[in-house]
């Protein structure tokens, strides 16, 4: 049985493989042009964090995912994102990872053409291409995965998402890797609850990172996040913003699901 810890390995080897057809397909120098029509817009996600209507929720769209299997069978991302916006959404966060989510960077594009507020482009980012492939889509915020990145790597690529003016929401679970996002800069600080070992959430988790988050960063509580008690709770600790995936797309209407949850 492949464990869990093996898991994100092999993502991300699946990742740099799809990359690299990609990249053969449409060269790096054909996205650079393609960027010049258009600017990302970083600084709206980063505001959107920081200063919209509490409670501040980035409201994903994901088809399925490696711990629940097919989260929605009619999944049309442009759709749930359509009405995430509708209902109060600070900013979306679309999945485009193919092979254990469903996604693909197509969706983002299709996202990007139907609403107005900032789109995250949440994936297992690990080349350089990826960031500027990312905002020739249309991303306005990128995410990155300490445990999948090396110091080097995670400077590397926070360094070019700044280049496109993309914001970067940098993923830790552990206090090792929040010092080591916070050494490489990192000025949006997303705390998983998810053990990306066991797949287990664990909400203990942000009562325990939130303490050593510099208040000048912006704090986001991601994953096992379910009701209004959640919002108040995590957000009495210091998070700003909330991502939640699972338990909006799963509902019968996502939309409708925000709605009543930014209300409870």
């Amino acid at each position: 049985m492949t464990t869990t810890a093996d898991l994100l390995q092999t993502i991300v080897a699946a990742t740099r493989t799809a990359v690299a057809v990609r990249e053969r397909l449409r060269p790096l120098s054909e996205l650079e042009r393609s960027l010049r029509q258009r600017a990302a817009r970083g600084d709206a996600f980063t505001s959107m964090l920081r200063d919209s209507a509490a409670p501040r929720i980035i409201a994903e769209c994901k088809r399925r995912s490696p711990s629940r299997g097919i989260l929605r069978a009619d999944y049309d991302p442009a759709a749930h994102a359509f009405a995430y916006e509708h209902y109060g959404a600070a900013a979306i966060s679309v999945l485009t990872e193919p092979t254990f989510f469903d996604g693909a960077p197509e969706h983002l594009a299709a996202v990007r053409r139907c609403v107005t507020i900032p789109v995250l482009r949440k994936d297992f980012i690990v080349t350089a291409y990826q960031v500027h492939e990312s905002a020739a889509l249309g991303a306005d915020a990128i995410l990155l995965i300490v445990g999948a990145l090396s110091d080097a790597d995670l400077r590397e690529l926070l360094t070019a998402a700044a280049s496109l003016r993309l914001a970067a929401l940098v993923e830790v679970h552990t206090r090792e890797e929040l010092q080591r996002a916070l050494a490489a800069g990192a000025r949006i600080v997303g705390v998983n609850s998810r053990n990306l070992r066991t797949l287990s959430v664990e909400p203990g988790v942000f009562e325990d990172l939130a303490p050593a988050i510099p208040r000048e960063a912006i704090a986001v509580a991601e994953s096992g996040i379910r009701t209004g008690d959640d919002l108040r709770r995590f957000g009495a600790l210091g998070f700003s913003a909330f991502l939640v995936g699972e338990r909006l797309i799963a509902a019968p209407d996502p939309g409708l699901a925000l709605e009543r949850l930014r209300a409870s």
